[in-house]
């Protein structure tokens, strides 16, 4: 690897990237390359199924080489390309993707974390099944809505905010910070004056704040740490469909009822809002029925 792209690697760790700490390496085994380089080709490449998602994009999300080998090997599993009890041998992932070996530790590290692969003594590294994953966890979130499974993620997600966002939205309205319901109201003139403007990415911007803040002023520290459900949802739209993710007249006004309940300390209200907010489009109603 070149000095250019190692200086890249190590650049990019941060103190939340889930990276190895002093001695954690050596737990993902990787036996020293052969004198002269390369003998022959790599075994991912026997595999068809491993070049098809190697061809796949990845989002680096600012973490350099490291990120984008956490991305790629997380796409992959997710895929089903690495199907569960898979061995992942460091040397022929290297090989493979072409990154050092400490670019492959921390990448395995990482996925183990998530749930995603398993490092044992005298068995190596290997691929867990579905019921191990972090299914919570957002990179696998955005893994499984743009993958195979990408109907039943969807669906799971419009459930999972039909349960947690219409009892954050009543609980918010008992907290008055005024700070944060003026950023409310913020984020809904941003996304008026961007359905007027055709922008959409400056609305969905808007969009994923509100919803963020929403949660945050509910006072429920449990439900605050699953905002970032809300918050992956929001940015792996694409159906089923919720008002959300369509800027339109009906999804503004929902969302100004939301502020309005709330500065009205009106909860039965703000939970209403939501509600309605939730169901704009009936495409919804394929996933979750309206109340009866």
């Amino acid at each position: 690897m070149s000095t250019l792209a190692h200086t890249m690697m190590t650049t990019a760790r941060s103190a939340d990237s889930g990276l190895a700490g002093p001695g954690e390496l050596d737990r993902y085994p990787y036996a020293d390359a052969p004198v002269g380089g390369r003998v022959g080709p790599p075994a991912w490449d026997a595999d068809p199924e491993l070049g098809r998602g190697s061809r796949r994009s990845a989002g680096n999300r600012g973490r350099g080489l490291h990120g984008q080998l956490v991305q790629q090997l997380g796409q992959m599993i997710v895929s089903g390309d690495l199907g569960a009890d898979r061995p992942l041998v460091p040397e022929e992932i290297g090989q493979r993707f072409e990154v050092s070996r400490t670019v492959v530790r921390e990448s395995l590290r990482v996925l183990e974390a998530k749930g995603l692969v398993s490092a044992r003594p005298n068995v190596g590294t290997r691929v867990r099944p579905v019921s191990d994953w972090n299914l919570l966890d957002q990179d696998i979130i955005e893994w499984r809505a743009f993958g195979p499974q990408r109907d039943d993620q969807r669906r799971e997600l419009s459930e999972l905010r039909w349960t947690i966002e219409p009892l954050a939205a009543r609980l918010a309205a008992g907290h008055g910070r005024e700070e944060v319901q003026q950023r409310l109201s913020d984020m809904v003139e941003i996304m008026g004056h961007a359905m007027g403007q055709g922008d959409a990415l400056t609305f969905a911007r808007a969009d994923s704040e509100f919803h963020s803040l929403l949660i945050q002023l509910a006072g429920n520290r449990m439900l605050e740490h699953l905002s970032g459900i809300v918050s992956a949802a929001l940015q792996v739209s694409g159906g089923p469909l919720t008002g959300c993710e369509r800027p339109n007249e009906a999804s503004l006004a929902h969302h100004g009822r939301i502020v309005d309940a709330l500065a009205g300390g009106d909860g039965a209200a703000a939970e209403a809002a939501m509600r309605q907010l939730l169901m704009v489009h009936p495409e919804v109603e394929r996933v979750v029925p309206g109340p009866r």
